[in-house]
């Protein structure tokens, strides 16, 4: 997308971006940070979205560097004006029910997810934190039987991706709102 008529795009990278809850770091997690890498995809694009940043890709430096080579260019990776951190601050799931007569005559099953994000943008000439955001989001996703017939839920993964979505949408509105406002450095 376009940036608005007289608005000016910031060189923006985006540096860490981690999973801060107890959330998926349990006794058989692998170590890797999956709700982290999954929050900073989510990031990327919803910056992208907002059409006021070129985003410098810093992840993938080496495999830039590689491309570089092979197209027998020499290459001139773009400094950033801004660097963008954030983490995951709340993650949870949850599930509720009810039972008719016990459940003999129907239950509902309502699965629940929450999460809550948190960002700072920082100068990279003084290093001085610009603005900060928060963002929230939850999300459902009732199933209802009724003497044995409807559906049963079972695990839904997808609700991850829903939460982290709503708030790092909220947060980066928050953002851009506060950037298209001249506010940033004046917290």
């Amino acid at each position: 997308p376009a940036a608005p008529a007289g608005t000016q795009q910031r060189n923006l990278s985006i540096g860490k971006f981690a999973n801060k809850t107890q959330f998926g770091q349990g006794l058989f997690s692998d170590g890797s940070d999956t709700l982290g890498l999954q929050g900073r995809q989510i990031l990327k694009s919803h910056l992208s979205d907002s059409a006021r940043f070129v985003l410098l890709d810093r992840a993938n430096l080496q495999e830039l560097a590689q491309e570089t080579n092979l197209s027998g260019d020499t290459g001139s990776v773009q400094g950033a004006e801004l660097l963008i951190t954030g983490a995951v601050t709340e993650f949870g799931r949850k599930e509720v029910g009810a039972a008719a007569f016990w459940g003999l005559f129907g239950s509902t099953k309502t699965q629940v997810a929450y999460g809550k994000v948190s960002l700072s943008v920082v100068d990279v000439k003084t290093s001085a934190v610009l603005y900060t955001a928060q963002g929230a989001g939850e999300t459902t996703l009732t199933t209802q039987q009724v003497i044995g017939f409807g559906s049963a839920a079972s695990y839904d993964a997808s609700l991850t991706d829903k939460v982290l979505n709503l708030a790092l949408l909220e947060a980066v509105s928050d953002l851009v709102t506060s950037l298209d406002a001249g506010t940033w450095g004046r917290q």
